[in-house]
């Protein structure tokens, strides 16, 4: 791998959105549209961006999945879901050649459409493109089986040794019962952050429901939910847009969003965090595997802890537009998220995983427009703003602007190169076919 390059020092952020200077590259060209994921779509050596072909960010209609040389422009297809499936978003193992990324039925039907609660993670060796393994079991009726699902995962991310995979999960079998209404003694179906483990063999399910399906990988829900929270406290009503927390002493832990009622009534998410015990197969008080009526309960020694108490300020909660995921930095002693300022604008925020008062990192009289990540050596962060993929010193949080504006500047990614030295993001290009979501590059500076 590429060494990573010495970031950009404070001096060289003294102009806030100065000249710009680098130069934008548009790597692809094809007659369709193209999603990057929020995070991991460079390959270990930052040579390759992996991609679908989704119309829209909104739609999951990709048949398969791409990757492009950021040198050459050469476009290779990793994968081809079956007619009447899709696949997409998309992510890269931090070491390995391999990507993980989200498997509609196969195929879809009339009867088990493809929905946030019917889908399932598959991983693809990039040496042996077309070879789809699943990474995570699903069984939608009893018996139900520990290490298995009962539901869709999505936006599947390796921990940062790539020894793991976190996903959102949403419960088909709860999903079925509908709403809790008064008196009924169900959970409902409510977005939870699972992990996928190795497990020597798979997890295998008995064939008790036609879409069942096999999984390498061990699958359970980290964090908790409650149907109803209560007013002020610190239950969740949703976990959601999670990032990977690795500390010096290797622990893992996730932080996450969890939407929160607040003492008046109204809901809004803050930062939590779940502190993950290094074997994730043990039951606590509660089935991992879950029930007919339960969703599946945290294994043992899983502690979730919330980090931000908004709801006095004059905007509560983290900011949910734009939609963006927690980002903790390498060192794993800063995460990252957004919020506004009491002037309504969207800045950055970072705060320590052991919690404490959160920082307002960026200053800006313009929202910060996109998700984000950092850069390698944890000094910067990337992302869009007032149109263009700009880069904010972690430290003094000045900003600078390295592409030209444009108002078409997608949302959706903005993502560091693992040696320090690009950020892939999207923007539409017109070309003989239409204009349609094209990946770009631009180098970040050196000093």
């Amino acid at each position: 791998m590429t060494a990573p390059h010495p970031f950009l020092t404070a001096a060289s952020f003294a102009v806030l959105l100065g000249t710009v200077s680098a130069q934008e590259t548009q790597l692809t060209h094809a007659p369709h549209g193209h999603v990057l994921t929020n995070v991991n779509v460079w390959s270990p050596d930052s040579r390759w961006l992996v991609y679908d072909v989704r119309s829209s960010d909104g739609t999951f209609d990709s048949d398969r999945i791409e990757q492009v040389n950021a040198d050459t422009g050469e476009v290779q297809v990793l994968y081809r879901a079956p007619a009447g499936s899709a696949c997409g978003v998309v992510t890269f193992h931090p070491r390995e050649p391999k990507v993980v990324f989200i498997h509609a039925p196969e195929p879809i039907a009339a009867d088990w459409t493809y929905g946030a609660s019917r889908r399932r993670g598959a991983v693809v060796d990039v040496r042996q493109p077309g070879r789809a393994r699943p990474l995570d079991a699903a069984t939608y009726a009893p018996p139900f089986v520990p290490g298995a699902l009962r539901g869709g995962t999505h936006v599947h991310v390796f921990s940062p040794d790539g020894a793991w995979v976190s996903s959102t999960y949403e419960d088909e079998v709860l999903a079925r019962l509908g709403p809790a209404v008064a008196g009924a003694d169900h959970d409902l179906n409510q977005r939870n952050v699972a992990v996928t483990v190795p497990w020597a063999g798979g997890v295998t399910v008995p064939r008790t429901h036609p879409r069942n399906h096999d999984g390498d990988g061990f699958s359970v829900v980290v964090t908790r939910t409650v149907n109803r929270p209560r007013p002020g406290s610190d239950e969740i009503a949703k976990a959601f847009e999670e990032g990977w927390v690795v500390g010096r002493d290797g622990g893992r832990a996730l932080a996450f969003l969890g939407l929160v009622t607040a003492a008046d009534g109204r809901e809004h998410a803050e930062v939590f965090l779940a502190e993950l015990p290094a074997d994730l197969t043990q039951a606590g008080s509660a089935p991992i595997a879950g029930s007919e009526v339960r969703r599946p309960a945290p294994p043992v020694g899983v502690l979730q802890r919330r980090l931000t108490f908004t709801a006095d300020r004059k905007y509560p909660g983290v900011a949910l537009v734009p939609r963006h995921w927690l980002r903790a930095n390498p060192a794993g002693d800063r995460l990252a998220f957004l919020m506004r300022d009491d002037a309504g604008v969207v800045q950055l925020w970072t705060i320590a995983p052991a919690g404490g008062v959160p920082r307002q990192l960026t200053r800006n009289a313009e929202g910060i427009a996109s998700a984000f990540t950092w850069t390698p050596d944890g000094r910067a962060i990337a992302h869009v703003m007032a149109g263009s993929v700009c880069v904010t010193n972690a430290d003094t949080g000045a900003t600078r602007r390295l592409t030209r504006p444009d108002p078409a500047t997608q949302p959706h990614a903005c993502v560091v190169s693992p040696d320090g030295r690009r950020i892939a993001f999207l923007r539409p290009a017109a070309g003989p076919g239409g204009t349609f979501s094209q990946v770009w590059t631009v180098p970040i500076p050196v000093p």
